[in-house]
C-alpha cells in the first residue's frame, strides 16, 4: 500500500529551508523582528547575546529563521565546544567583524574638511563605516558649506554630518556651522588648528606639539621646530599617519566628534 505523508501542505506553500549557522563569537547578525544588529558575544541554552557597535547588549531566543546573515535568513544554533575566542577590536575600538561585507551605502553622508582629515577617519573608522554603509566625502573647505548642505537637502532618511577643523567659539567656522546645523544636518568640529594635532604627541615620540606664532603657516612652523622636512608636508603627514594604529593614538576631542557624527547619520536603525 502506498504511504502518504501526513503533511498535506502543497510544496509551493512550504517555507524554503534555511541554513543553520553556528553562533560563534564575533559573528555579526541582524535579529529579524527588531533589526538589532550586533556581534555574538555569548550563546547559552536557547539564547544568544549580541553586542552592537556602541557596546549595547541584547539577548534573543534561538528561534528558527530568527536572524539575518549578510541579508539572508538563517537559523542560529549553538556552536561546538571548539568555538573560536571572542574577536578582537577594530582600530576604532568596535568589535571586529572578520569577513563582513560592506553594507549598501545609505543616503546619509559624512563630509570631512581636509584631505588629511579624511585619510585619518578612514584609517581608524573605515571598517565601522563600511559595515554601517556610511560614505565619507572630502570637503575642500567650509566657505561653501551652506550651499552644499542646501544642495544635499538633508532629510529623515538622508542625514548629513560634517566634521570641520578648528571649530571654536567666535571663529568663522563656528558661524558657518551655526547657520547649517539643523534637525537632519549636524556640523561638529575639533579644536585643533590642523588634524595633525589630533594625533597624540606620545604616539609620535615628541613631548608636545609646538606653538606656532600667529600669521605663520602652522605645518611649516611645526616642521621647522621639530626638524621635519618643511618643504614636503605631504610626506610628513604620511609618516604621522603611519604611526596611528588605533583610536588610542588620537585625542578624545576628535574621537568624540567622529563617533557623534556616525551616531547621527545612522540613527533610526533600531539599534
Amino acid at each position: 500500500m502506498r504511504q502518504y505523508s501526513p503533511d498535506l501542505t502543497p510544496p509551493w506553500k512550504k517555507p524554503k529551508p534555511v541554513p543553520e549557522v553556528p553562533a560563534d563569537p564575533g559573528l555579526v547578525v541582524e535579529e529579524a523582528d527588531t533589526g538589532f544588529c550586533g556581534a555574538v558575544i555569548r550563546c547559552e541554552a536557547g539564547t544568544v547575546t549580541l553586542e552592537d557597535r556602541f557596546g549595547k547588549h541584547r539577548v534573543f531566543p534561538l528561534e528558527p529563521r530568527g536572524f539575518l546573515l549578510e541579508g539572508q535568513v538563517v537559523t542560529l544554533v549553538r556552536p561546538s565546544s571548539a568555538a573560536p575566542p571572542r574577536p578582537t577590536r577594530t582600530a576604532s575600538g568596535s568589535v571586529a567583524v572578520p569577513g563582513a561585507r560592506a553594507r549598501v551605502a545609505r543616503a546619509g553622508r559624512i563630509y570631512v574638511e581636509g584631505r588629511h582629515d579624511a585619510e585619518l577617519v578612514e584609517k581608524v573608522w573605515g571598517d565601522d563605516l563600511r559595515i554601517e554603509g556610511v560614505v565619507v566625502e572630502y570637503l575642500e573647505g567650509v566657505d561653501d558649506l551652506p550651499a552644499i548642505v542646501a544642495d544635499f537637502a538633508p532629510g529623515p532618511d538622508a542625514r548629513l554630518g560634517v566634521l570641520v577643523d578648528h571649530l571654536v567659539p567666535g571663529s568663522k567656522e563656528s558661524r558657518i556651522a551655526a547657520s547649517v546645523t539643523g534637525e537632519h544636518a549636524l556640523v561638529v568640529g575639533h579644536p585643533y588648528i590642523d588634524i595633525w594635532e589630533a594625533v597624540k604627541p606620545s604616539s609620535l615620540g615628541i613631548e608636545e606639539w609646538p606653538r606656532v606664532p600667529r600669521g605663520q603657516d602652522w605645518k611649516t612652523g611645526v616642521c621647522q621646530t621639530l626638524g621635519w622636512p618643511a618643504e614636503n608636508t605631504g610626506a610628513v603627514w604620511q609618516a604621522i599617519l603611519g604611526r596611528v594604529s588605533s583610536y588610542k593614538d588620537l585625542e578624545p576631542e576628535l574621537l568624540g566628534r567622529v563617533e557623534e557624527l556616525i551616531d547621527f547619520v545612522t540613527v533610526g536603525d533600531g539599534a
